[in-house]
């Protein structure tokens, strides 16, 4: 059962994200603007966002590179997409993208952790590594 304060927590967690959603300010990461497709046969984590990205939104960054350099290396690269760029537009059609999201794919399948990665990020990041790698493990 959820206390009072966690459900106080999701609330404003909620409130928060469409902020995430405008379109001022430019952030930049290392893989933007890739307009391809990673191999289909090699597990791949994309993160899509938006140009302006609250707090919440660069932890799920943060980690997730983290915890892919931490247990996989090169193996299963991490693509960071700027979702508000038309070259990206194909990627964010193609995914069926509408806000900012983070799914691990492999071949036809495709894994949202979207929702575990917001909720944990920046509160719990230790429990997001830990889901991140089991969803990757699980395609291996």
């Amino acid at each position: 059962m959820l206390h009072t304060k966690h459900l106080i927590y999701l609330f404003i967690l909620l409130l928060s994200l469409p902020s995430c959603n405008s379109k001022t300010n430019s952030s930049s990461s290392e893989n933007e603007g890739v307009n391809t497709i990673v191999s289909p046969d090699k597990a791949t984590v994309y993160y899509f966002h938006a140009t302006r990205r609250c707090a919440t939104c660069e932890a799920v960054e943060k980690v997730s590179k983290e915890t892919l350099a931490e247990f996989y290396g090169q193996d299963v690269p991490f693509v960071s997409i700027n979702r508000d760029e038309n070259k990206n537009e194909a990627l964010v059609k193609h995914y069926k993208v509408n806000g900012q999201t983070l799914l691990v794919v492999k071949n036809k399948q495709s894994i949202n952790l979207t929702n575990n990665a917001f909720l944990n990020a920046r509160t719990n990041p230790d429990k997001l590594k830990s889901k991140l790698k089991e969803t990757i493990d699980s395609l291996l």
